[in-house]
């Protein structure tokens, strides 16, 4: 069952519950459904480049690795299961056993997935905390201490297999038995020396860039401290492989790593996180700017399921809006692909300063920006869905308003706009788990005139010419597939976007150019800019630029395909072009 339209907020609310974000006064903190424990900590980190490129490792293959115990014979130390306020077993107690007629990556979830979102508070579930990590018996006890309950957490359990050795499960989507790849955790308690070994028992996708070198993402809280360090990337031996039995969520991802000292507070996770509190905190600081806030309107879109608001933010200098062409751009569709966040945080971050190309962005065009079109999935550390239990990515060619506002209400309004103006671009950013690189997917869907196949082609091949270390052209695909019909870049193109793009950006890096090294916060945050030089050059009004790209697609796809110069495209099917 898909909700109906629980966002709206009753009229015994405060009305400052959803207010626009103030300067004067902090933002309204995260509401979460009911089912979910919430720890009362706030968790923050620090931004932090590399001095140094992170190389990708030497990967491993697909052979499981040498394991102490079966997970069977482990010690659960860590079981979310807000519906029965299930305790972990202290250390020593008998261990716990998944049922012999299920695979242990399919232990119940933290929400049961045949139930459905009903309502949502501040703070989520009332009432005092369970404690679903197994207590420490005493100074010498090793055992880490796992916690998720935070806003974008995701971990389910963890099973102590040897004396460094946890299998982890992570909690589908919420509402769902699905969509296992997004992973934030907290473990205490670590011990410098030992080398750790942890596997990720139920991950969803048979492919992974963990199989191609990528790392997983390590955070030490005394480093962030004392030294400035923040998220780096950690991991020998990393696998990602198939595990044991039939279920559909059986494969894993294993790495071993060792803790920079004792005692500390360290994080793991599948990317750089970005909240929807980050997001706030952000939007609260440009509300404090006067000089942003004379050509930066910041909106309520709408309100999510669980009440929180989706943000619209209108970028143009005063004057002259009449005349303006609109560049719509949206993010974080699928709460687990935090880089688009970093992104957009980028691309904001340069339309809204002083440099000359972005007063001239803003004098020339009007951008309607929604930063986070899924907060509910954002905060509760979903991969793909929102609290419909469903993705929000599918959901454009739907009118269902009730179960996805964020989605709805941005196709209504690039619908008003539409029917005022041209919308010139239209760019929705995301991450992916399969391909290094950043890319685009747009819309090619046949038939068109010769010139009109091609122009589709041009933003993304300027966009790799501006970001050659990072953007690859070969790697972008134009075919319109059944199955991406409700996507929002299908649905803005049929509605007459005719330069409607999603843009993907490896959970990975770049092996582009000199490169072959995992992506910074600041690299996911020039893709911001190079999306704003780009824009420039493709609207330039001079031509020249755009006939350039526009005969080398031309000379591209023939010296692929073989065609003679001279020879028109509309015979060639959008497969052929794809192939």
């Amino acid at each position: 069952p898909v909700p109906s339209a629980w966002h709206r907020v009753s009229l015994g609310e405060p009305r400052d519950l959803f207010a626009l974000p103030s300067a004067r006064r902090p933002p309204p903190p995260p509401r979460w459904p009911v089912e979910c424990e919430v720890i009362k900590e706030t968790i923050e980190h620090i931004e932090w480049v590399p001095p140094e490129p992170e190389p990708f490792c030497q990967p491993m293959g697909h052979e499981w690795p040498p394991t102490t115990l079966s997970e069977e014979q482990g010690a659960v130390v860590y079981h979310l299961s807000p519906g029965s306020r299930e305790q972990a077993a202290p250390m020593g107690a008998p261990p716990v056993s998944p049922s012999p007629h299920r695979h242990p990556s399919l232990l119940p979830p933290a929400v049961p997935p045949g139930s459905c979102f009903t309502h949502a508070r501040v703070g989520g579930a009332p009432g005092p905390l369970s404690s679903p990590a197994a207590p420490l018996e005493g100074p010498r006890d090793t055992t880490l201490l796992f916690e998720s309950r935070f806003e974008s957490g995701n971990l389910q359990k963890a099973v102590k297999v040897g004396p460094y050795e946890y299998v982890l499960t992570l909690r589908p989507d919420l509402y769902t038995a699905k969509h296992t790849q997004w992973f934030y955790f907290r473990v205490q308690n670590t011990r410098r020396d030992p080398l750790y070994r942890f596997t990720i028992a139920n991950l969803a996708k048979p492919k992974s860039l963990y199989g191609e070198g990528m790392r997983p993402l390590l955070y030490s809280q005394r480093d962030a401290q004392s030294r400035g360090v923040g998220w780096r990337r950690v991991g020998t031996d990393v696998r990602y492989y198939r595990g044991g039995g039939a279920e559909p969520a059986a494969f894993r991802l294993s790495w071993t790593v060792r803790f920079p000292h004792d005692g500390d507070t360290c994080f793991f996770a599948h990317s750089y996180p970005y909240t929807y509190s980050d997001l706030q905190r952000y939007l609260r600081a440009l509300a404090g700017d006067p000089v942003c806030s004379q050509y930066c309107a910041v909106r309520a879109l709408c309100r999510s399921l669980a009440g929180n608001t989706v943000y619209l933010l209108t970028i143009t200098s005063p004057g002259g809006a009449a005349a303006k062409r609109v560049v719509v751009l949206s993010a974080r569709a699928h709460p687990g692909e935090s880089g688009g966040s970093w992104a957009m945080r980028g691309f904001l971050d340069f339309l809204l300063g002083a440099h000359p190309d972005a007063q001239l962005l803003r004098r020339l065009f009007v951008f309607k920006v929604v930063p986070m079109l899924n907060p509910d999935g954002v905060v509760v550390g979903n991969s793909r869905c929102s609290l419909a239990g469903r993705d929000p990515n599918r959901a454009y060619g739907m009118a269902l308003q009730g179960s996805f506002p964020g989605v709805w209400h941005l196709r209504a309004m690039v619908e008003r706009v539409l029917a005022e103006r041209e919308v010139v671009l239209y760019c929705d950013f995301h991450g992916h788990s399969r391909k290094n690189n950043v890319f685009m997917y747009g819309c090619d869907g046949g038939g068109a005139g010769t010139g009109l196949r091609l122009h589709q082609r041009v933003f993304p091949l300027m966009l790799s010419k501006n970001a050659p270390d990072k953007f690859s052209f070969p790697s972008c695909k134009f075919k319109v597939q059944k199955s991406k019909a409700g996507t929002g870049r299908v649905v803005m193109w049929r509605m007459g976007v005719s330069n409607s793009y999603t843009m993907e950006v490896a959970f990975g890096g770049s092996t582009l150019g000199r490169r072959n090294s995992h992506f910074t916060v600041e690299d996911l945050k020039s893709l911001g800019y190079h999306l704003c030089d780009t824009l420039l050059d493709f609207c330039d009004p001079h031509p020249a630029k755009f006939q350039q790209c526009l005969s080398e697609v031309d000379a591209l796809l023939r010296q692929r395909l073989g065609r003679e110069p001279g020879s028109g495209w509309s015979d060639v099917s959008p497969s052929d072009l794809e192939s």
